[in-house]
C-alpha cells in the first residue's frame, strides 16, 4: 500500500485513472467469457484433426502440436491441463511450398493476430520473429518452412478442405 500510494503522490492522482475496463469493454468480456468453454472445445478439435491430417501430408516435414503423442511435452501437459489448446506449427518441405500455401488458402485467413474465432495462418519468419537474428532463429527451430496455424471455430472439414486444395496447388 505504501507503493502505491507514493506512486500516486508522486505521478498526481490525475495519471493514475483508467484501471478498470470501460463499460462497452466489461460487456464484450461478459458476453465473451459466457462462450469460451464451447469455443475452446472446437479450437481443440479442430487442432487435433487437423494436427493429424497435416501428419499424413508428403510435403510436411514436422508437426508440433501438443495433443499429439509425439509431443516432446504431451505427458507433461496432459497431466497439468485438461486441453491442449488451438496452435499448431508445422514445417513444409521448402520455402516455396510455404509461400504457396499461404497464398492458396482461401477460408483461412493469413495474418498475424492469433487465438480469434477465425482460422489463422502466419509467417514466423517474416512476421512475428522478424527481430531475431538468423542464429537466433535457427537455435529456435524457425526457418522459412515453418507456418504456424491458430485453429478458428469453423467446421473442421471446410479447414482440412482449405488446407487441402492449398497444398493441391503447390507446384
Amino acid at each position: 500500500m505504501e507503493f502505491a500510494t507514493k506512486c500516486i503522490h508522486e505521478i498526481g492522482a490525475s495519471d493514475a485513472t483508467g484501471t478498470c475496463l470501460g463499460a462497452l469493454d466489461a460487456w464484450l468480456v461478459i458476453c465473451g467469457i459466457k462462450t469460451l468453454p464451447l469455443r475452446m472445445e472446437q479450437h481443440q478439435k479442430n487442432a487435433f484433426t487437423i494436427a493429424k491430417w497435416l501428419q499424413k501430408q508428403p510435403r510436411v516435414q514436422y508437426v508440433l502440436y501438443p495433443g499429439l503423442e509425439n509431443h516432446p511435452g504431451y505427458e507433461i501437459n496432459k497431466a497439468q491441463t485438461t486441453g491442449f489448446g488451438g496452435m499448431i506449427s508445422f514445417a513444409v518441405d521448402n520455402a516455396e511450398t510455404a509461400l504457396q500455401i499461404l497464398e492458396g488458402v482461401k477460408l483461412i485467413k493469413f495474418a498475424e493476430s492469433l487465438g480469434g474465432t477465425e482460422s489463422l495462418i502466419t509467417y514466423p519468419i517474416r512476421q512475428t520473429h522478424t527481430d531475431l537474428t538468423a542464429e537466433e532463429c535457427a537455435e529456435k527451430g524457425i526457418t522459412d518452412c515453418l507456418l504456424r496455424f491458430s485453429t478458428g471455430i469453423e467446421a473442421t472439414q471446410d479447414l482440412i478442405d482449405d488446407l487441402a486444395q492449398a497444398f493441391t496447388a503447390v507446384e
